[in-house]
């Protein structure tokens, strides 16, 4: 059990440093190609910090082909969308009001409105479709299913490169280059290649954790990895949209998080779908309900007064704490 526990730790470890690694050398890719706030928050960043959860449950189908990979990879791909919209988003409201008292400034969310209504209308769209459409008994459809996701993503990013949206700030040094203040675009390349080997090796690790203690305690791998396991892999999001928040970077802050919701429920769903029965049901499809509902709160709140929009943000929080309930209470 310890060798488990100290696998998990380390995996999850290495998944961290190789998204911060990811992340860097994306965001400086980002600035040298002179792509806006909106577009390298929403897809550079939000690609870059989703990709931990994201190879969590392609290692978890490929190379544990038992039940309870399959489990814990379906319960990975629906916790990523379920983590973002009931912890990420409410820590960035809890933020900005954090940021008021400790710095007394603006206690609105300045954000670029748009761009927000954009990620949060096709996060609705692509995820009702991949929880309550994908016609799970006929294979044909689940692929063409998977494709239409694919595409809608394509189409996503099309449109956010396509926004207007304020010029992208420099960016912090390129950790393989630190002393080089306008490296060569090949070496952030590199970074990011190398960064994104290591995650694989990371995520292997993670799996064999999650798989080997949630057997011990009798815990289904499923719950386990849809309930606690994107909470860590969550963190890039979460720890970057919170020093983006604390920097005055709001756009960057909620982009990262709204645009990983778009990558989340499109990219990793598409793949659950072709390469797993995608029979959702259960306490797994009250996850994917809450984000849903938990994102159209975020979307109805963006028409709002923007001084109380950090605290509305801040409300999603009770669907995950309503979740854990009903999950406990269902272990009883």
């Amino acid at each position: 059990m310890i060798i488990d526990i100290l696998l998990l730790i380390l995996g999850l470890g290495i998944i961290l440093l190789a998204a911060e690694l990811f992340t860097n050398g994306i965001e400086t890719i980002g600035h040298r190609l002179q792509f806006s706030q909106n577009f390298t928050g929403s897809v550079l960043a939000a690609v870059g910090t989703a990709l931990p959860e994201s190879i969590l449950p392609v290692i978890a189908i490929i190379f544990f082909a038992d039940n309870a990979g399959h489990e814990i990879g379906i319960g990975a791909i629906l916790g990523a969308p379920f983590m973002l919209s009931t912890l990420a988003i409410p820590l960035i409201g809890l933020t900005v009001i954090f940021r008021y008292f400790i710095k007394r400034g603006d206690l609105a969310l300045n954000i670029e409105e748009v761009g927000l209504r954009r990620d949060i209308v096709f996060f609705l769209f692509a995820y009702s479709v991949a929880l309550f459409i994908v016609p799970y008994e006929i294979y044909v459809l689940k692929v063409f299913t998977a494709i239409f996701l694919l595409l809608l993503y394509v189409l996503y990013v099309y449109l956010t490169l396509r926004g207007e949206s304020e010029d992208m700030e420099e960016t912090d040094h390129l950790y393989f280059a630190p002393r080089n203040p306008r490296p060569p675009i090949i070496i952030a390349v590199v970074q990011s290649v190398v960064a994104l080997v290591i995650m694989v090796g990371g995520a292997h690790l993670f799996v064999h954790g999650i798989e080997h203690i949630s057997s011990a305690f009798g815990f289904s791998p499923l719950l386990f990895s849809l309930l606690l396991a994107p909470v860590a892999t969550e963190l890039p999001e979460k720890v970057n949209s919170v020093l983006w928040v604390f920097r005055g970077k709001d756009t960057l802050a909620v982009g990262n998080v709204s645009g990983a919701m778009v990558f989340q429920s499109t990219i990793p769903v598409s793949f659950g779908i072709i390469f797993t029965d995608w029979n959702i049901e259960g306490l797994a499809l009250v996850s994917g309900v809450f984000a849903i509902i938990a994102g159209f709160l975020v979307l109805v709140l963006s028409y709002v007064n923007k001084r109380l929009v950090p605290f509305g943000f801040s409300l999603g929080m009770i669907f995950y704490v309503t979740y854990f309930y009903l999950t406990v209470t269902s272990m009883g």
